[in-house]
């Protein structure tokens, strides 16, 4: 019946009212959850519980769980988008209900001091690898710019570059740099 092509929202609506005493909605119980108690006109309960979006993680309904997810993968060497990639395959939203982005991750990390993984293991990422591409350090140190400056002009698209696991790889120089500069590195 309740299918029926022949049934309207009113009717359904009157199904419902059969069968459903009382909804109860409790935000508050739980946190990052919704507590949904139904109360059949039989006088059964049942409860329920939903995710609901929060505006920070300290409102997360299962941080410590999200928490060690992050600490296991990052041990097992994956990066920040790959750890996304791998908990939004799980069924994990963010504390908004949207998927995890590797930026978030990266956010999450810091919060909880988990280190970079690097490719180098602990050591620090080299200035110029074999191949002869740059690290953003390294980049930064021959263009006498900070690393901030590159990840900015990376993003304003005055540098360009691809990341991979080792690193930034510097495709073309910044327009805007005066011969001597050039010259000098």
């Amino acid at each position: 019946m309740w299918t029926a092509a022949s049934t309207t929202a009113a009717e359904r609506k009157q199904i419902l009212r059969l069968l459903v005493k009382e909804v109860v909605l409790d935000q508050r119980r739980a946190r990052g959850q919704v507590c949904i108690r139904i109360v059949w006109q039989t006088g059964a309960t049942s409860d329920h519980r939903i995710q609901r979006r929060v505006q920070a993680y300290t409102d997360y309904a299962d941080l410590e769980r999200l928490e060690s997810r992050i600490r296991a993968l990052n041990a097992a060497q994956r990066m920040d988008g790959e750890i996304a990639a791998i908990l939004n395959a799980e069924g994990l939203v963010s504390a908004r209900g949207c998927p995890f982005s590797g930026g978030e991750i990266h956010l999450l990390r810091k919060r909880w001091r988990i280190p970079t993984v690097k490719i180098n293991g602990k050591e620090a990422n080299p200035r110029r690898w074999p191949d002869g591409t740059y690290s953003v350090q390294g980049a930064a140190e021959v263009l006498t710019i900070t690393p901030q400056t590159v990840f900015k002009w990376l993003r304003k698209g005055r540098l360009t570059g691809e990341q991979l696991v080792k690193g930034t790889v510097l495709k073309a120089r910044v327009r805007r740099i005066s011969r001597s500069k050039m010259e000098a590195s």
